[in-house]
C-alpha cells in the first residue's frame, strides 16, 4: 500500500523509529533502528506487512534493501523479523555470497535460524542475490574503554533483534575496546563479532 515516508525522525528505539509525516506518527521497524537521527530529514522506503493479529510497517534505507527483505520474508520459516534480523548486518554481499554458495552455516548464525531454515533460504533465493554488493562500514582505530550511550543502545538493538543476554555478554568486552563510534556502527561491529562465533 505505502511506497515510502518523507518526513522527520521523531524517535528512535532498539527496534523501531517513529517518523512524523505531516503531523503523524509512523510507527517503522527497521533492521537498524540507530541509523537513524532524531529531528533528522529522512525518507524511508516502506513495506506494510498484514497478519492475522498484526498490521505492521518495516522500513529500510533503500529499494533494493526493501527488496531484499520480500525475498527473505517469502521463504518458508522465515517471518519479517527473521527477515529483519539478518539484514541488520548491512552486508549484502556476504549473505549473497553465501546463498549462492549453499553455506548454510553461515546462515545458521542468525538468530532464529536453524538448518533447516537456512536450507530453504539457499533453496529458494540462490540465483536471485546477483544485486547486492558488501560494503566496507568500519574504519579501525585505536581502541578507547568505556561503555557510551551509543554502545548501550546498540546492545540493546541487538537483544531487539533476538540474541541472548549470554552472546550479547560473550561479545561486550571486544565492543568495549572499540574506538567511539555511532550506535548505528556498533550494532553492525557487533554483529560481526556475533557472526564469527
Amino acid at each position: 500500500m505505502y511506497e515510502f515516508f518523507e518526513g522527520t525522525i521523531a524517535y528512535v528505539t532498539p527496534a523501531y523509529v517513529v517518523i512524523n509525516v505531516g503531523g503523524v506518527g509512523y510507527r517503522i521497524l527497521t533492521p537498524t533502528p540507530y541509523a537513524y537521527h532524531e529531528g533528522e530529514k529522512a525518507k524511508i522506503y516502506i513495506e506494510q506487512v498484514v497478519r492475522e493479529n498484526d498490521i505492521s510497517l518495516y522500513g529500510f534505507k533503500s529499494q533494493q534493501d526493501k527488496g531484499l527483505f520480500n525475498k527473505l520474508n517469502q521463504v518458508s520459516g522465515i517471518g519479517p523479523k527473521s527477515a529483519l534480523a539478518i539484514m541488520a548486518a548491512e552486508d549484502n554481499g556476504a549473505l549473497a555470497s553465501a546463498i549462492e554458495s549453499g553455506e548454510v552455516n553461515y546462515l545458521t548464525r542468525f538468530p532464529g535460524i536453524g538448518k533447516k531454515t537456512a536450507s530453504q533460504i539457499v533453496l529458494d533465493l540462490r540465483g536471485k542475490m546477483g544485486n547486492y554488493v558488501a560494503e566496507n562500514l568500519f574504519n579501525e582505530e585505536t581502541p578507547k574503554a568505556g561503555l557510551s550511550q551509543d554502545l548501550q543502545d546498540a546492545l540493546a538493538a541487538l537483544a531487539a533483534l533476538g540474541y541472548t543476554q549470554r552472546e550479547i555478554d560473550r561479545i561486550t568486552p571486544k565492543m568495549e575496546k572499540l574506538p567511539e563510534m555511532s550506535a548505528d556502527q556498533y550494532i553492525r561491529k557487533g554483529l560481526g563479532f556475533l557472526l564469527k562465533k
